[in-house]
């Protein structure tokens, strides 16, 4: 079932401002779920709005934060989101590492006391408009064991890193740290399918490919999948993300993250505030002339676009491409969606008393 984009946004903002969140604010958290919905990351889009208002609900989440800096210097940053949703906040501090970079040629934001940021991309492409270098990372729920364990200590912790090009698409590198993102095993869920081996060992520490593992006292693994797919690399790139987002900010890491669900409460004794970001910008012309690197950055495309395939009908894809393809095709014939999401999306809008009309369907 395909759901026109601009009547699915008008919904979601309407949800989020029968919960407390002002308009603005409400239209940009929107642009941001949806955002993940038109590229093709179905897990983190409309999918998770339910969780959010779990979240306000529980009192966990302030739809109308007031943010502070905490700390600053001409490049830097550090801000507390005042518990409100990282789908707002995290653009507000990477306008705050634009306006840095414009001065001093980068800027870097670190943010605690936070929420669920929606998927890193969003963040890391704003830097695209002013020739600037975008990064983004997060980190996340307890889900993830690393390298030879089996006890949750690490979220899925994504990371994007964004280049602008000229002719080109910009190059987008949005990944989590994990061999796949907790939203991957909530799709095979809802279709009733397997997930790959490797993705999840059970409360015992073996591989299975029962979606529902995680549900039933599993972890996922890190980037790589065991010892011998070198996970302690994926490891490696989730503590390297959990430090930047959390030790640097003062939020909570590694196992203290508070959980994204609501009927699980955080942690006592934390050591930090929140959930943890970090965000940055560089301008390119503080390297070097940014027509020449996006000139470069086409000739890089087009190079490794060219390179020899193992199967001709399988092109090698450059970073980011699937998602813009996406983003096209769902903009012109709308966005689809899982019979289960339109369901509780359905529910939703039954408890905040909203008007939920068919006639969204395209």
């Amino acid at each position: 079932m395909n759901f026109n984009f601009n009547k699915l946004h008008a919904f979601t903002k309407h949800v989020f401002i029968t919960c407390g969140m002002p308009e603005a604010e409400a239209k940009l958290a929107s642009d941001v779920l949806l955002a993940a919905d038109l590229r093709g990351i179905d897990s983190h889009g409309v999918a998770r709005l339910s969780g959010y208002v779990r979240l306000h609900k529980a009192k966990r989440a302030n739809m109308n934060p007031i943010v502070k800096v905490l700390h600053e210097t001409p490049s830097t940053a550090t801000i507390d989101a005042d518990e409100g949703l990282g789908l707002t906040v995290a653009p507000k501090a990477m306008q705050i590492a634009i306006e840095k970079a414009k001065q001093v040629g980068t800027g870097w934001v670190a943010i605690q006391n936070s929420n669920h940021f929606g998927i890193a991309a969003f963040h890391a492409m704003m830097a695209l408009e002013h020739d600037m270098i975008g990064i983004a990372m997060t980190n996340a729920s307890p889900l993830v064991a690393p390298t030879n364990s089996k006890e949750r200590m690490l979220g899925t912790n994504p990371m994007c890193y964004v280049f602008p090009a000229g002719k080109h698409q910009p190059v987008v590198v949005d990944l989590a740290t994990s061999t796949a993102a907790n939203g991957k095993l909530e799709i095979s869920q809802r279709a009733n399918k397997l997930v790959p081996k490797g993705w999840i060992i059970d409360k015992d520490g073996n591989d299975t490919t029962d979606p529902n593992a995680l549900k039933n006292g599993g972890v996922l693994q890190p980037l790589g999948s065991g010892e011998t797919q070198a996970g302690h690399k994926g490891f490696g790139l989730s503590a390297v993300v959990d430090i930047f987002s959390a030790v640097l900010s003062g939020a909570n890491y590694g196992p203290w993250v508070p959980p994204f669900v609501s009927f699980l409460s955080p942690l006592p004794d934390l050591p930090g505030k929140g959930i943890g970001h970090f965000v940055g910008a560089m301008r390119i012309d503080a390297f070097r002339p940014a027509n020449e690197f996006k000139q470069h950055m086409d000739n890089w495309i087009d190079r490794f676009k060219s390179a020899t395939p193992i199967n001709i009908d399988i092109p090698v894809i450059i970073p980011g491409e699937p998602e813009f393809a996406n983003h096209k095709e769902r903009m012109a014939n709308g966005i689809p969606l899982n019979n289960m999401v339109v369901e509780d999306l359905k529910k939703l809008a039954q408890e905040l008393h909203i008007k939920w009309i068919d006639e969204m369907t395209n």
